[in-house]
């Protein structure tokens, strides 16, 4: 799935060590992986980088999570358990009521992955996110449908029962380009980034309104 091993070469200039001494040393472990996945991805970082970042030695890394191959699952569990349990929670509100529009189905997947997309750590987390579609690593997308595919399942039975004109090959075609639009906005590689003069707060909810309508008007395009 991945290499077992990282190629050793000093820390690149310009960036940052995360090191957090207050932590316990699974913490610290997996918060050094998470940032090093983010700036070099997952075969770029350094057994050298992640030790010397977590401020841990190898036999810590060894004893916590045995492998490369399960310290990566386990930086996606720490975030993807939390963010699919909300989404779940807010889809069970609305799934197969007569009166749910699309857009509420929407909003149960999209709000809660940008409110993570804008926590500090969890924008970090979207780039190690991103970075997983983007280097193609088989090993590591059976992982997340494995253990998160059912949550996609959920969703598109219910965007199914809102759009049955849809053909599902067509339904599949939809839901993946609105799930990429997320995707990129979750990232924050976009090119439009927050005013000076509007807050944090206001912008996700900004975001998370021009995506609705984005998605709702792909999803229902005729």
């Amino acid at each position: 799935m991945l290499k077992r091993s990282f190629e050793s070469f000093p820390w690149p200039r310009g960036l940052t060590r995360p090191v957090n001494r207050t932590g316990s040393t699974k913490e610290r472990i997996l918060g050094a992986a998470e940032t090093l996945f983010a700036q070099r991805g997952f075969d770029g970082a350094s057994l050298r980088q992640l030790t010397s970042a977590a401020g841990v030695n190898l036999a810590a890394v060894n004893y916590h999570f045995g492998s490369k191959e399960k310290l990566v699952e386990q930086v996606f569990r720490r975030r993807l358990d939390a963010l699919n349990a909300q989404r779940l929670a807010a889809l069970a509100k609305v799934a197969g009521k007569p009166d749910t529009r699309l857009e509420d189905v929407l909003d149960a997947f999209i709000r809660p992955a940008l409110e993570l997309s804008h926590e500090d750590e969890g924008s970090l987390f979207m780039r190690v996110l991103a970075r997983a579609f983007a280097e193609h690593d088989d090993g590591l997308r059976k992982f997340l449908s494995e253990n998160y595919g059912h949550v996609m399942r959920q969703f598109t039975a219910e965007f199914a029962r809102l759009l049955p004109r849809l053909s599902k090959e067509e339904l599949y075609w939809r839901i993946d380009l609105a799930t990429g639009a997320l995707t990129h906005a979750m990232s924050g590689f976009g090119i439009i980034q927050r005013k000076s003069d509007v807050s944090e707060r206001a912008h996700r909810e900004q975001t998370v309104q021009h995506l609705i309508r984005f998605a709702a008007a792909g999803l229902n395009a005729t």
